[in-house]
């Protein structure tokens, strides 16, 4: 059950304070007139978005929001509610002219914000992809439930988490995967749908048929749907109020949509061309700055109070203009800075934030027993750190009762319960987004997804998960660790076999370990686990049982840093350098050579070092891996070596790669375009003998 409420949080409109309202609907459209007249004008703000229209009923909403682990996701118009969780005018301007402080110190867009709140609802960081912020939002409800019962944390007891969309925003795949997961888990969670009747020129009958998406969900199972006018101050300020207290009353979701003119184009630079005089006129007339005056005036305030806070308000918005405005432009030295932990705590996200205390680990390995798989090595340690943190949630599509497509977490659902070792939908941009959610609000998640190929649908909320601590400069950050099969396994084919760790890499703000054998893995895992970024972890699908990938299980303290690559062979003549399955291959080539074979481990980052030195003393480098050879990650290798280490080379760097291709699915035909030992030999050979 959720918290008690009190009555100013059941919210009829009798109840709300409208000094308030009045006071911050009249800064945002002083803000919005001061950009538009002169700030964009003047080219000190470069992207601008009206809030005109959506502004009353925002900040209708936002001075609901006061429990201290309420959350909230926005998009680009949503910087009103903003204001009602206390953002200063200040910063809201000065981050719209991209300067010092503010949201991101000048990195992103102002209109895509995050707030750390203290005081009330935070504002968990937006992305600027439409629709990108359900998922997270999703998973940050679900992290309200675990905190409370599974943690016991009495501190989110009654917290909901709110994610605001425009109606065009609900034919994306995020939307619906969130309204997936909050629906079957019963979540805490309220979408606040505004429709304007655009997605930027399209209208609205080509986003959503019947062009309201609260009829259509009006028989979907455990939701709570509301469909009203936010134009009007009464009505807008009931349902509201009710779509609150039904989420926080813990009675599950509640879809709340609402009617809004958009009353300027999609943003400055918009026209509007695509609407005809009649149509501009009608949204007008539906403006709700004067129906919220005739609702104010003079039953609650004077005309002389109106205009006084009128005025108070544009005086305001103007001096914070200046403020903001000498704010300098950030350090440039310092954009490269918050890409990953520096040791600074980030402000909000993260096990570490939540209390989190690491036990001791050792990177020296203290053999125990046989000999062992990745699979039950992988197994071993998940079993492990889920034993000794509470905070660790294993989940993705089977992992539950199936143990997962390869087995690897059979058997921990049944040991630890659904609640830390579930299944879920069939998303890859729900899991993925939920998992962003679930860290910031303090856990650690531990999402799967099944096969390389599969991870496209989740691309976006990857990519946005690795940027946020950077976006924010430090605000933020989703520590997690994506686990994730890669490449062939006996046979090959497009969509089961595929590696291209490459993508990942070339992703700011994601590590990424690729072990090659069963004690590496535990000890990339257990420190990827303990860390404080996001990590991919790659579990080459040939190697989970190989029989050369098996070492005994190194113990539960042993950890590896990244970046710190393994010399599996030495020698003078020739460097090898390759992870994953092409190691065993790599050693087998070598074993007639004296060549050192560097088993890089991680890719981000990657041992340089090493790498170099090694070339330095062979004067020779051969780059061996399963992926593409164009714009592979070997190109990154061969241009450092190229760069830093050509005056040592008696021979050209070389690569041997699979052809610009798919994987194939005959296992002939996939040999043929793998790295095989005989392909690496010829290779070697040849560059010892340049």
């Amino acid at each position: 059950m959720g918290a008690k409420l009190k009555p100013a949080e059941i919210g009829p409109a009798a109840t709300v304070d409208w000094k308030r309202v009045v006071d911050l609907v009249q800064c945002s459209r002083a803000m919005d007139a001061i950009e538009e007249g002169e700030l964009v004008p003047a080219k000190k703000i470069f992207y601008q978005f009206s809030a005109r229209g959506h502004d009353m009923a925002q900040v209708l909403l936002g001075l609901h929001l006061t429990h201290p682990k309420d959350a909230i996701c926005g998009y680009y118009r949503s910087r009103p509610i903003l204001l009602s969780l206390g953002v200063s005018l200040e910063d809201a301007l000065g981050s719209a002219m991209g300067r010092a402080g503010g949201y991101s110190d000048g990195r992103d867009i102002g209109v895509v914000f995050n707030y750390p709140n203290t005081r009330g609802a935070s504002a968990l960081p937006m992305c600027g992809g439409v629709g990108a912020q359900y998922t997270p939002t999703a998973g940050y409800a679900q992290a309200i439930e675990y905190q409370k019962n599974l943690l016991g944390n009495r501190a989110y007891d009654g917290a909901i988490g709110v994610v605001l969309g425009g109606d065009a925003s609900v034919a994306t795949n995020g939307f619906w995967s969130a309204l997936t997961i909050a629906t079957t888990l019963k979540l805490p969670m309220l979408f606040y749908i505004e429709n304007n009747g655009y997605g930027i020129s399209v209208p609205g009958a080509l986003q959503t048929p019947g062009e309201n998406i609260a009829k259509n969900l009006a028989s979907f199972s455990g939701l709570h749907v509301l469909d009203g006018d936010g134009t009007e101050p009464a009505q807008a300020s009931d349902l509201i109020g009710e779509a609150v207290a039904h989420v926080r009353a813990g009675n599950g979701p509640c879809l709340l949509h609402l009617n809004v003119p958009r009353l300027e184009g999609h943003s400055f630079q918009d026209t509007q061309a695509y609407k005809s005089k009649e149509t501009i006129a009608a949204e007008w007339a539906r403006d709700p700055l004067p129906k919220l005056k005739a609702h104010v005036t003079p039953s609650m305030m004077s005309e002389q109070d109106w205009s006084a806070l009128e005025g108070g308000a544009k005086e305001r918005v103007r001096r914070a203009a200046q403020i903001a405005d000498q704010r300098p432009v950030a350090n440039p030295a310092d954009v490269t800075r918050h890409v990953f932990d520096e040791g600074e705590m980030q402000t909000e996200g993260g096990q570490y934030n939540a209390g989190f205390v690491p036990p001791p680990t050792s990177d020296a390995p203290t053999p125990e027993g046989a000999r062992i798989n990745m699979i039950t090595a992988i197994r071993r340690t998940l079993d492990h750190e889920l034993s000794v943190n509470p905070r660790v949630l294993v989940f993705g599509e089977d992992v539950g009762p199936k143990g997962g497509v390869h087995g690897v977490t059979l058997g921990l659902q049944e040991k630890f319960g659904a609640e830390r070792v579930f299944d879920t939908s069939l998303s890859e941009e729900g899991i993925i987004g939920r998992a962003v959610g679930i860290a910031i609000a303090g856990l650690m998640p531990v999402p799967e997804i099944q096969f390389r190929k599969y991870a496209e649908p989740a691309c976006e909320q990857i990519s946005d998960c690795g940027s946020m601590r950077w976006r924010t400069a430090n605000r933020f950050a989703a520590p997690m660790v994506v686990r994730m099969p890669i490449g062939f396994f006996k046979c090959g084919d497009p969509w089961h076999s595929q590696t291209n760790e490459v993508q990942f890499v070339h992703t700011p703000g994601w590590r990424v370990a690729a072990p090659s054998n069963a004690e590496d893995a535990v000890g990339l895992l257990r420190t990827a686990l303990r860390g404080n970024d996001p990590v991919m972890f790659l579990e080459h699908r040939n190697m989970l049982d190989a029989a050369s990938a098996r070492r005994p299980y190194p113990g539960d303290d042993f950890a590896l840093p990244f970046g710190v690559a393994k010399l599996t062979r030495t020698g003078n003549d020739i460097t090898v350098v390759t992870w994953g399955a092409m190691v065993e291959r790599c050693e087998a080539a070598a074993k007639d050579y004296s060549a050192d074979v560097i088993d890089l481990r991680t890719l981000s980052p990657w041992d340089r070092d090493a790498v170099l030195a090694s070339v330095k003393r062979t004067h020779r480098c051969l780059i061996v891996h399963e992926d593409l050879g164009t714009a592979g990650f070997g190109a990154e290798i061969a241009a450092v070596v190229a760069d830093e280490a050509f005056l040592d080379l008696d021979a050209p760097v070389a690569r041997v790669t699979m052809p610009d291709i798919p994987s194939p699915h005959h296992p002939d035909l996939m040999e043929w375009t793998l790295p095989s030992v005989a392909k690496i030999g010829a290779k070697i050979e040849e560059l010892v003998h340049f």
